[in-house]
C-alpha cells in the first residue's frame, strides 16, 4: 500500500498563483489517514484535470515510519524542529538515526518551496489521534493563523506549543508563515480519511485556491461541521507528561473533548491513579504505545478575550508590557520578553497570552516569553 512513497506526492504550480499551499501527511507513521486522504485529492485532481488557482504541494513526513506503520522509528519527527537541533543536524550532517534523514529531506523540500515562490504560504500538517474525536484544528496563537482557522466551524486549540518542544508547525510559524494542524479523527476510522479529504478541499476553496464548481464543496463542508457546541477556541491549561508510555494506562472510554471534573481518576501511571488537576475538557488522551503526552486539559476561551486580544495586537500595544515590574525586552530579539518571576505577578504573566506571548522558555532564573505574531523572514 505504501511502497514506494515519495517525499513530494504531488505538486501543481501555475504561473499566476499568489498563494502556496503545503499539505504534509505522515509526520507520524501510524497516522495513515492523512496519506490516504491526500492521495484521494491528488487522484481527483488528475482524473478531472483540475487546474488549481494556487501553488499546491503534498509532502510526506516520516516515510520509513509510514512504511512500518509506527509513530516513529528512533525519534518522534514532530519533536525535532528546534533551531538548535536543526543547526546541529545541518552543520554536522550526522545521519545516525532514521528521523535525521527524514528531517533533512523534508527541510530541504520546504526550503526549496519557499525559495521558489512569492506571496502567501499556508502550511497544513494533517494528523489523527489515538482516541475517538471530532475533527479539530491546532494553531500557534498568531492573528494570521486565527484568521484562517476561524473560517472552519471546528474546535480550534491555541497554544499547544507552550507544552511541546519541537513541533514542525511551531518552527514554520517562527518564520512568519501561516501554519495549521488538522486532526481528522481516530487513527483507524474510515471517517478520518473522509475528513482529511474534506479539509484539503475546504481549505483550498475558502482561500480561492480552487474554483468551487470543480468539486462537491457542500459535501466536504458538511463533513467538517460535526458538533456546533464544540466549535469554539480553546486553550490548554494542563499537560500530563510521561517518560515511559509502557507504564501509563489511560482509563477506557474517554472521548476527546469530554467534560471532566477536578479529582476525577483518568488513568494509572506506575500503578498509581492519575487524577484530573482541574475541571475542563480532556484533550488527546493517549491510547497507543508510543507517545510522551498522557493527556491534556483544555478550557473554552471567551469571545471577549479573543476580541480584546485582537485589538491590542492590531494596535501593537505589546510594548507597554515592559513598563511592568520584572519585565524587560530581550536585547537581541524584539519578539521576546524577559521576565523575572520573583518580581512579576502571576496575573501579569497570564496577561502575556492576550498579547500573543504564549511560548515560555526557562533559562536560569528568568522566563523568556516568545511572541507568535512575526514578520516573514527567510528560512536559512
Amino acid at each position: 500500500m505504501f511502497s514506494p512513497i515519495n517525499r513530494i506526492l504531488y505538486s501543481q504550480t501555475p504561473l499566476e498563483a499568489r498563494h502556496t499551499f503545503i499539505f504534509i501527511c505522515g509526520i507520524h507513521g501510524n497516522e495513515t489517514a492523512g496519506y490516504d486522504g491526500l492521495k484521494r485529492v491528488i487522484n481527483y485532481i488528475k482524473k478531472n484535470h483540475i487546474a488549481l488557482n494556487c501553488n499546491f504541494y503534498a509532502l510526506t513526513g516520516n516515510i520509513n515510519a509510514l512504511e512500518h506503520k509506527v509513530r516513529f522509528i528512533d525519534r518522534d519527527l514532530n519533536r525535532l524542529w528546534t533551531h538548535d537541533h536543526i543547526k546541529k543536524l545541518t552543520e554536522k550532517n550526522t545521519i545516525n538515526y532514521s528521523e535525521a534523514k527524514e528531517q533533512l529531506e523534508l527541510l530541504h523540500c520546504i526550503k526549496t518551496i519557499l525559495d521558489s515562490h512569492n506571496g502567501t504560504f499556508i502550511f497544513a500538517d494533517i494528523h489523527t489521534t489515538s482516541s475517538t474525536t471530532v475533527p479539530f484544528i491546532t494553531i500557534s496563537d498568531s492573528l494570521n493563523n486565527r484568521a484562517i482557522a476561524s473560517k472552519f466551524s471546528l474546535p480550534i486549540i491555541l497554544g499547544i506549543e507552550e507544552h511541546l518542544d519541537g513541533p514542525l508547525l511551531t518552527y514554520i510559524n517562527e518564520f512568519g508563515h501561516i501554519a495549521l494542524g488538522f486532526e481528522a479523527g481516530e487513527h483507524h476510522a474510515v471517517a478520518s480519511i473522509d475528513n482529511c479529504e474534506a479539509f484539503v478541499w475546504s481549505l483550498l476553496s475558502k482561500m480561492k485556491g480552487v474554483d468551487k464548481q470543480h468539486i462537491p464543496i457542500h459535501k466536504f463542508n458538511k463533513r467538517l461541521r460535526p458538533n456546533k457546541t464544540l466549535a469554539n477556541f480553546y486553550e490548554i491549561n494542563y499537560r500530563y507528561g510521561i517518560e515511559d508510555s509502557n507504564t501509563f494506562n489511560m482509563h477506557a472510554g474517554f472521548l476527546n473533548f469530554a467534560l471532566i471534573t477536578k479529582n476525577q481518576v483518568l488513568a494509572t501511571h506506575r500503578a498509581k491513579p492519575v487524577k484530573a488537576s482541574k475541571k475542563g475538557r480532556i484533550f488527546l488522551p493517549l491510547y497507543q504505545n508510543q507517545g510522551d503526552d498522557g493527556f491534556f486539559i483544555i478550557s473554552k476561551i471567551s469571545n471577549v478575550w479573543l476580541q480584546v486580544s485582537y485589538v491590542l495586537r492590531k494596535l501593537r500595544l505589546s510594548s507597554l508590557l515592559i513598563i511592568l515590574p520584572g519585565v524587560k525586552q530581550d536585547p537581541t530579539k524584539n519578539y521576546v520578553l524577559v521576565v523575572n518571576p520573583k518580581t512579576a505577578k502571576f496575573l501579569v504573566i497570564k496577561l502575556f497570552h492576550v498579547f500573543g506571548y504564549r511560548k515560555r522558555i526557562t533559562i536560569g532564573d528568568f522566563y523568556y516569553f516568545v511572541r507568535r505574531d512575526r514578520k516573514i523572514i527567510p528560512m536559512k
